[in-house]
């Protein structure tokens, strides 16, 4: 089969496509025929080399994908050759065939294209897992999303509105914004021109955010722990502004909130499937009745996955970028 490799890491042009074996089938897996793959800011840091994948996983990049399942491996129940699915993975979505463990497994719902399914495995298990399972995110709550026009944003938007939660996002143009808005955010904040903690404290009559979605990192530690309400939940999944700051414990104490740091694609195996079970039950029907969707900015053949990674490096998406096999 064709993948893409990293031989040596890079900038985009380190993506190489090469002919490698098929993967095997272990006990409990199955093997999917690769229609789309989405691309990720994770796929990204590793073709730089600074996220290795898990050990025994996968070399080659791609944290999901959609496709058909090919082969049924041993003691794997509910499953069959022919199923379109899309699946989490800890890496080898850039490839025409992936081996998956079948508990990361979830139907193409109903309303959603082939191709478009790849856009939703990792972003909606991310969302959920952090937004709901960790922060428990309720009705009437108020959420600060960074990176609002994202790929994670606008999911994240999406089942945030669905639960009836308030929802502030920062972008960096006024198209990204807009954007924010068609999909349910209500306070629009453009870092480049506005304090993201003056804005949601004027509109929350000084309240702040009761949960905050970071994909920045250091960059932004201080000032999210200010935006937070009393017993605030900030949730960092993301480091692009840096791995090291200075936490200001006092200010976090007087607050009794919390600052939660996660990452997917490191968990145990039994972690993901208890994620992938809960998205499936709560944020499956959400997407088949069309309530949420995913949001696709642009695909692009396989064999140009270094001009995909050039436009989610670029910024101007907003939703995913997907490649197709």
């Amino acid at each position: 089969m064709r993948a893409i490799t990293i031989p040596t890491p890079g900038d985009a042009d380190a993506l190489v496509l090469a002919e490698v074996p098929t993967p095997e089938v272990a006990t409990g897996e199955v093997l999917v025929t690769v229609a789309s793959a989405g691309v990720n800011r994770a796929d990204l840091m590793q073709r730089q080399g600074f996220y290795p994948p898990p050990p025994g996983s996968s070399t080659y990049p791609g944290l999901e994908v959609s496709g058909t399942i090919s082969v049924v491996g041993g003691n794997v129940a509910g499953w069959a050759v022919g199923d379109q699915v899309c699946a989490l993975l800890s890496g080898g979505g850039y490839a025409e065939q992936v081996a998956v463990p079948a508990t990361q497994l979830l139907p193409v719902p109903q309303g959603v294209s082939l191709v478009e399914a790849a856009g939703l495995p990792e972003v909606v298990s991310t969302v959920w897992s952090n937004v709901f399972m960790t922060a428990n995110l309720q009705v009437g709550q108020t959420i600060l999303i960074h990176g609002g026009s994202s790929g994670i944003g606008t999911m994240a938007i999406q089942l945030a509105r669905a639960v009836g939660a308030r929802i502030a996002v920062t972008a960096g143009t006024a198209e990204k914004l807009q954007a924010c808005r068609e999909l349910g955010a209500e306070i629009l904040i453009n870092y480049r021109e506005q304090d993201f903690v003056e804005v949601l404290r004027n509109a929350t009559d000084g309240f702040g955010a009761d949960v905050i979605l970071d994909n920045i990192g250091a960059k932004y530690l201080a000032r999210n722990v200010s935006a937070l309400a009393i017993n605030g939940r900030l949730v960092i999944i993301g480091l692009q502004g840096g791995v090291k700051a200075e936490l200001d414990l006092s200010a976090l104490l007087g607050k009794c909130a919390a600052v939660i740091a996660t990452s997917l694609r490191g968990r145990p195996l039994a972690e993901k499937a208890a994620i992938v079970a809960a998205v499936r039950e709560h944020v499956w029907p959400l997407i088949q009745s069309g309530e949420v969707k995913p949001i696709v900015h642009r695909t692009f053949p396989l064999a140009q996955a270094a001009e995909a990674h050039r436009e989610l490096e670029a910024g101007a998406n907003i939703g995913k970028v997907l490649l197709t096999t």
